[in-house]
């Protein structure tokens, strides 16, 4: 199913996410949910210069001339089980994030991963210069960038050593130990698990990191231009056995014990958490109120603050619905609960409107009024099959769903009665959905990639888009085995695929960034595909390549980035203009 609702004061802007140089380039950003607030990326570009992740360094590459260009620096981690993660670009400041792992030998997340936030002063390109660093004791999680004040939430279980606690951070290689009373306990939260959340200005790098720890644990967070919402799931039941924080490290009384009380009147089930911080004219966090609801959430973007509420899609067993708080985190409405037994797929909020996309063996795709925040109303409904992970505005009065094609599958019993109903997945989907009018949402077009093995960083990653509404631009990466690809579209384009695969084994798992037009009259038209070869890393158990391409363009060439190779093509035909080599062998 899908929620839905436009309007041209979005606080998750519809504005193609495109900029100028001084000399007057046009190029694109990273694909943001909230207009202002920068989100971290392991590509980023200022229209003369490409800035990108390439196993454990950091490369920076000229582009000012598309026939030319050339690698003119690069930033290596010195510490073999550091490696950089997202990079933030800042006037001329890079950020590098980077996670140093407790050890390279395991294959798996490690909770004792910790934060390392670099800061280089890249005025002079071909000498990048490190101005600062600092180190937070806790495994990253997210990070943004409001008017040059740079924000770190690091998360994880709380870390000893010598049957102590840890309280540190370093900051330019100083150890500072603000003791056990840096960390914040909120009222009737029990937990091992310890938050950071920090502030550099950019402007004023001088200025120490201000660092918050809080006990709490973060499994989803939204951040807009005032506060950072966290939000902890934990479910709940009458027999919990929550054990107190006082005996999980041994804390020798330092915070006591803090015994979980649970109010019988509430169902068992998940429930959701969410803490608001306010972000203070100087960049400082300050926690401010908390609430808790009934169901859990999938990402960013099922939270969204508008016109000073916040709206929150949650989805449980019983249903899908959107709550709504006001400033001092209080429920003032809430929609009825809608596709019982169906799980939630995305969401975006647009406005007064929310798209919701939920489900089984269909996709509803329901269209919802929040205009009035006490009383929303459901207000259309179209079912089409599949679903939608990624939700993205093409304009005020449509939307594009990337998901999932399925099929429906009947299931029946030796006597030929059916007994049950399934789904299977038959390829990925891009869909365009028209919601003119509210009460009668129609979907225009829609494009098969690929069968059931085909997937693409965009179903998981928002910044894996690049779209451009003026240039009918849509472009995605997409991973399949040779053998996989069928494109609904001319033959031309589908022998153009082929024919880049063929040197391929026919096992082998090849990226390829697929390039489309897209516009109101013709929908879906595949331009083509460049490809980037995978090859084998020593780095792959950190840094999966499948994930590491994404598209820029820069005025009306169309730059390709992977960790072995930057390819540059112009838009139009995609012909290619050059490419660059920029991992060494």
């Amino acid at each position: 199913m899908i929620l839905g609702i436009f309007t041209a004061q979005d606080s998750s802007s519809t504005q193609e996410s495109g900029t100028s140089t001084s000399n007057n380039k046009e190029y694109s950003t990273t694909n943001i949910q909230v207009e202002n607030v920068d989100e971290a990326d392991i590509t980023k570009t200022d229209g003369d210069y490409i800035y990108s992740l390439s196993e454990n360094k950091v490369i920076i590459t000229d582009v000012r001339d598309e026939a030319q260009i050339k690698k003119v620096a690069e930033i290596e981690q010195t510490d073999s089980n550091t490696f950089p993660t997202e990079l933030i670009l800042y006037q001329n400041k890079l950020i590098i994030i980077s996670e140093k792992l407790k050890s390279t030998s395991s294959y798996f997340y490690n909770n004792n991963n910790k934060t390392i936030v670099s800061i280089y002063d890249i005025s002079n390109k071909e000498q990048p210069k490190e101005i600062k660093n600092y180190q937070l004791e806790q495994a990253y999680y997210t990070s943004r960038c409001i008017d040059g004040k740079l924000y770190v939430i690091a998360s994880g279980s709380l870390r000893e050593e010598n049957d102590e606690i840890v309280t540190y951070y370093y900051e330019n290689g100083k150890q500072i130990d603000p003791g056990y009373g840096s960390i914040k306990r909120i009222k009737d939260i029990d937990t091992d698990c310890q938050t950071i959340l920090s502030m550099q200005n950019l402007n004023q790098i001088e200025q120490p990191v201000k660092v918050n720890s809080y006990l709490m644990n973060v499994e989803n967070a939204y951040v807009s231009e005032n506060n950072i919402y966290l939000l902890e799931e934990k479910y709940e039941g009458y027999n919990n056995d929550v054990p107190k924080i006082s005996s999980i490290f041994g804390w020798k009384g330092i915070l006591g014990a803090f015994p979980q009380e649970y109010n019988r009147d509430e169902q068992i089930g998940t429930y959701t958490n969410i803490y608001k911080f306010n972000l203070l004219e100087d960049g400082s966090i300050q926690y401010d109120k908390k609430a808790k609801e009934k169901g859990q959430t999938i990402n960013q973007f099922s939270i969204d603050e508008y016109e000073g509420n916040l709206r929150i899609a949650l989805y449980d067993s019983e249903g899908s619905r959107i709550a709504i708080f006001n400033n001092e985190m209080k429920k003032i409405g809430e929609t009825p609960k809608l596709a019982e037994g169906e799980k939630m797929y995305s969401s975006r909020f647009l406005g007064n409107k929310a798209y919701l996309v939920t489900y089984k063996t269909v996709d509803p795709l329901f269209v919802v009024d929040l205009s009035n925040p006490r009383t929303p109303q459901v207000l259309g409904e179209l079912k089409i099959p599949g679903y939608s992970t990624y939700l993205h505005p093409y304009d005020e009065n449509h939307l594009i769903g990337i998901g999932m094609q399925t099929e429906e599958k009947v299931n029946r019993n030796s006597s030929g009665r059916i007994i049950s109903t399934s789904s299977v997945i038959t390829g990925m989907k891009m869909a365009l959905f028209d919601v003119t009018d509210v009460n009668n949402p129609i979907q225009i077009s829609d494009t098969i990639i690929g069968d059931s093995r085909t997937t693409s960083a965009i179903l998981t990653n928002h910044k894996a888009l690049l779209f451009s509404k003026e240039k009918e631009l849509l472009a995605i990466p997409v991973n399949n085995y040779t053998e996989d690809f069928e494109v609904e579209n001319t033959s031309n384009n589908y022998e153009s695929i082929v024919n880049s695969y063929t040197d391929y084994k026919k096992d082998y798992v090849s990226e390829g960034y697929f390039v489309y037009n897209i516009n109101l009259t013709n929908g879906f038209t595949l331009k083509g595909t460049i490809t980037h070869e995978k090859t084998e890393s020593k780095y792959a158990y950190y840094n999966n390549a499948s994930r590491l391409l994404r598209g820029l363009y820069i005025d009306d060439n169309l730059y390709t980035v992977s960790e072995d190779y930057i390819k540059v093509n112009r838009l139009n035909d995609l012909q290619e203009i050059s490419q660059l080599k920029i991992k060494e062998d």
